[in-house]
């Protein structure tokens, strides 16, 4: 009889407790939130010092080989230098806010890039004051100064010229507008109240800018903060800015000059994230407390009208309904389900919020009484179930996963806690999204090259390592390409560095589309790139990869202002463990085999030998072999079949090159296709393959075998450098062949290439009535806008992606997609790498048209290959398979 006034007493304090605890956290989660904002900025803010550090070291390094070449030449010519005349040639950078000017002993005008240089001494500067009364400063960095020849702000970077007895004899002066020193850094990262600022070591202030302008940023730091050391990061108080914000400073010395990198992040910026989720927690505990005050006072009344169990439930239920419903994180009530033995053979939702439901896709109402085995299938369910098995065992389980969202552009990321209560599991899940797309985005800047976004230097030595272990681990090989662009520096000194820096982001661009998903290309610095090549079976399958690069690269690239650009690769490459077994190696070695390649001719690849000077002899000598092969008529054609989907008719065949060498027997394509390319003998290659087919055409036609196209490769080369409309339609009339009897397959690499000769020759193939197809489509980067534009009539799916039809939905789903773009573009869809009788069955149902692979036939000679059609007339509707073939 006295439970229930007891009760009655102890719920007002429960509820009191609740409240300070909910308070409690409330607070803390504030305090964590700042501390983890303010952490995130100071990370932001020493990346971005050193960002501005490495961009002001190439800026300052050509500022200073300028003063370095003029004083050269000044000091050890018995001829002056005219800034003007060279200025005319090009010799310095194509802008206005960079001037040269040498000036005599006495501060007089000598020679200036300026266009109306000021005839009033100079003796009164900083700088030339500085080099007139000292040895040898070396480069002497001054503050801003305003111009006397054009009234705007300089900043001097000056040298001293000394004659033939060492004496002051005048000085060396590179006037650079502070906008230059600034200009090229990313504002986009930056907001309002942001800066950037350059100071000399002595702490005088060179530059400055806030995201809103350069002006802002030099009245904002008349005080400097005076940082110690070579980096680091401190934070400014609102005295030190004039604007009275304060902010977190990261500094960053210059690796070769007297100068620091300063980046400021404005404070008030940082907390605002936090700041609104503190908001926002406070409502939700204010609206929480009122609620529980509600729920306590209503738990006493009720108790003294009901049973004390009943009574008590209710509350519960009722408490944790009211709390957990406006909550920001998803909770859950999941409990086990056993069988005789004990064994936990499922669970099922007890009970829920909709915040949770939501995480799932589901409502709370429709979610509570769902077993797990009626939410999951398969893989999912056994991995979910292993999960919470574990949480039941241990009492506990916490980890982070990825989910799908409907109405986002990409999956959530939540945290998810497990506690044990006896025979049940709580659970807890929370949105880390931003926090995770945060911690992205800054490894993100550490490893990405900023102007062309490949990796960089620093991740390509801090991953090399785990790649060699794993192909280690595996037995397996590892190659590593490396490479710079030919005549790049004659481009970049005579068009600027704004043209370079276009032409290196095309040239990411290429080198992307060129590789297999999976590898990975590096922008070491300027023109040098490197290639890593996992999961390499072979040296052929590295070699037909570097082909495709330098495909890639050797079509001219169109700058923007109109200009057409040739630049090929010269690429070396090093095996691993062949060639070394550190990244160091492996790089030293590559680039060994590069400069080999430069010295044997400009746009080609090699690997890396002990001895390259017999590396040499036996290419030059398969070289010799191929012009021998082409003149001594040495290569044969072999066709593969290719059916219908459904009926198994013999619709077509591929005609594919084979070399019988007189020594060595049959030579593999993947061999000599790449030399012949790299030797421009390609094109004559083609021209005899195509012969060959219109001949082996007109023979079968006249055996009475009913017509069947056939399908020619084209490489990019032969569309770049030759006349192929011509050729076919030479080729269809010396062997009176009709054109719907030939097609013609191009990669994507020629799509990609679809200049207007290109498209033009494109266009004159399909008015001779011979049909395009894509071939190995998937393996490139083409567009749809490509293959509307180019009006092609049959798209030929890799086997890549073949293959994959029985690993999963996934791989269903992809080549799905694919049919159906191809038919709504009114295009067959041809499955290339069939080799099983399940891969079969899938592309019937997906709609696929057409097949070719193993399973169908291999390459045949042209004897079995008209045996191949005489039986396919003899049983109209049978498969085409050739046993053993």
């Amino acid at each position: 009889m006295n439970r229930l006034p007891r009760l009655a007493i102890a719920l007002p304090v429960l509820c009191a407790l609740v409240i300070a605890l909910i308070w409690i956290m409330v607070s803390a989660k504030a305090v964590r939130e700042r501390r983890l904002a303010e952490a995130g900025a100071t990370l932001h803010a020493q990346a971005l010092s050193r960002s501005y550090a490495e961009q002001l070291q190439r800026t300052v390094s050509e500022i200073n080989q300028i003063t370095l070449t003029l004083k050269y030449y000044w000091e050890n010519t018995s001829q002056r230098p005219s800034l003007e005349d060279q200025a005319g040639h090009g010799l310095y950078p194509p802008t206005s806010k960079l001037y040269v000017v040498v000036f005599d002993r006495h501060g007089r005008n000598l020679s200036s890039t300026m266009p109306n240089p000021s005839p009033q001494s100079v003796a009164d500067r900083e700088y030339f004051r500085a080099h007139q009364g000292s040895a040898d400063v070396g480069l002497f960095i001054s503050q801003p100064y305003i111009s006397r020849s054009f009234g705007r702000p300089v900043i001097a970077f000056s040298r001293a010229l000394r004659d033939r007895n060492g004496g002051f004899d005048g000085v060396i002066l590179v006037a650079v507008e502070p906008a230059v020193l600034l200009s090229f850094f990313d504002q986009s990262s930056m907001s309002g109240q942001d800066l950037i600022a350059l100071h000399r070591l002595d702490g005088a202030l060179v530059a400055a800018r806030t995201g809103d302008s350069a002006q802002a940023g030099h009245a904002l730091l008349a005080s400097t903060p005076g940082p110690q050391g070579d980096a680091g990061v401190l934070p400014g108080s609102a005295g030190q800015f004039s604007d009275g914000a304060a902010r977190i400073l990261a500094w960053q010395r210059l690796a070769d000059y007297p100068l620091v990198a300063t980046a400021g992040l404005a404070t008030s910026q940082i907390y605002i994230a936090a700041q609104e989720a503190a908001l926002t927690d406070r409502r939700y505990a204010t609206t929480l407390t009122v609620v529980l005050i509600i729920a306590g006072i209503a738990g006493m009344l009720a108790s003294l009208r009901a049973a004390a169990h009943a009574q008590r439930e209710a509350r519960i239920k009722d408490t944790y309904r009211l709390a957990t419903d406006g909550a920001r994180e998803g909770f859950f009530m999941v409990r086990s389900q056993t069988d005789g033995q004990g064994q936990i053979i499922d669970f099922q939702v007890e009970d829920c919020n909709e915040r949770g439901a939501a995480f799932v896709g589901y409502a709370r109402a429709a979610l509570i009484g769902k077993s797990f085995s009626e939410l999951y299938r398969g893989a999912a369910l056994n991995k979910v179930m292993h999960i919470f098995r574990h949480a039941m065992d241990e009492g506990f389980h916490e980890d982070e996963f990825q989910v799908s969202a409907v109405g986002r552009d990409r999956p959530l990321w939540l945290h998810r806690k497990l506690v044990r209560s006896e025979d049940a599991l709580a659970m807890t899940v929370r949105d880390i999204s931003d926090s995770r797309a945060h911690a992205e985005q800054l490894a993100r800047m550490a490893n990405e090259d900023a102007l062309t976004t490949l990796h960089n230097r620093h991740w390509l030595m801090q991953t090399m390592p785990q790649m060699l272990a794993r192909a280690q681990a595996g037995g397996g090989m590892l190659a590593l390409l490396f490479f710079d662009l030919d005549d790049f520096k004659n481009i970049n000194n005579t068009l600027g560095h704004a043209a370079g820096d276009q032409l290196l982001r095309m040239t990411a661009l290429r080198l992307r589309s060129a590789l297999r998903p999976g590898d990975h290309g590096v922008r070491l610095g300027g023109d040098e790139f490197t290639v890593i090549l996992e999961q390499i079976g072979s040296a052929d399958q590295v070699e037909a990869i570097t082909a495709r690069v330098v495909d890639a690269l050797s079509t001219p690239f169109v700058l923007a202002d109109g200009s057409r650009h040739a630049v090929h690769a010269s690429i070396g490459i090093s095996m691993y463990p062949a060639d070394g077994e550190d990244a160091e190696t492996l790089i030293k070695h590559a680039d060994i085999a590069m400069y080999a390649v430069k010295a044997s001719g400009k746009g080609q690849f090699r690997f890396y030998h002990a001895d390259l000077s017999a590396s040499l002899v036996q290419r030059l000598a398969l070289e010799q072999a191929l012009r021998d092969a082409i003149e001594g008529d040495q290569f044969l054609v072999h066709y593969q079949p290719r059916v219908d989907t459904f009926t198994g008719e013999l619709r077509s065949m591929e005609a594919l090159v084979r070399w019988q060498h007189p020594q060595r027997g049959m030579v593999p394509p993947l061999e000599f296709i790449p030399v012949a390319e790299s030797m421009g003998l390609i094109l004559t290659l083609g021209e005899q393959v195509a012969d060959k087919v219109c001949a082996q055409l007109g023979a079968w036609q006249g055996l009475g075998l009913p017509p069947v196209p056939v399908s020619i490769n084209v490489s990019a080369q032969q569309f770049n450098q030759g006349d192929v409309a011509a050729m076919l339609a030479d080729c269809m009339a010396r062997h009176r062949i009709d054109a719907g009897l030939l097609e013609v397959e191009l990669t994507e690499s020629c799509m990609l290439a679809a200049d207007r000769p290109v498209a033009e020759q494109l266009a004159a193939i399909k008015a001779l009535g011979v049909r395009l197809l894509v071939d190995d489509f998937g393996t490139g980067y083409s567009s749809l806008s490509q293959l509307q534009q180019l009006d092609l009539d049959v798209l030929k799916v890799d086997r890549a992606f073949t293959s994959q039809l029985g690993s999963g939905a996934q791989g269903v789903a992809f080549f799905r997609a694919i049919v159906s773009m191809a038919h709504v573009l009114e295009m067959s869809v041809v499955a290339e790498g069939v080799e099983t009788e399940e891969e079969l069955r899938l592309l019937r149902e997906l709609a696929c048209d057409e097949v070719q692979g193993y399973y169908i036939s291999r390459p045949l000679p042209p004897d079995a290959m008209e045996a191949l059609m005489r039986r396919a007339v003899a049983q109209a509707g049978v498969h085409p398979a050739v046993d053993g073939a």
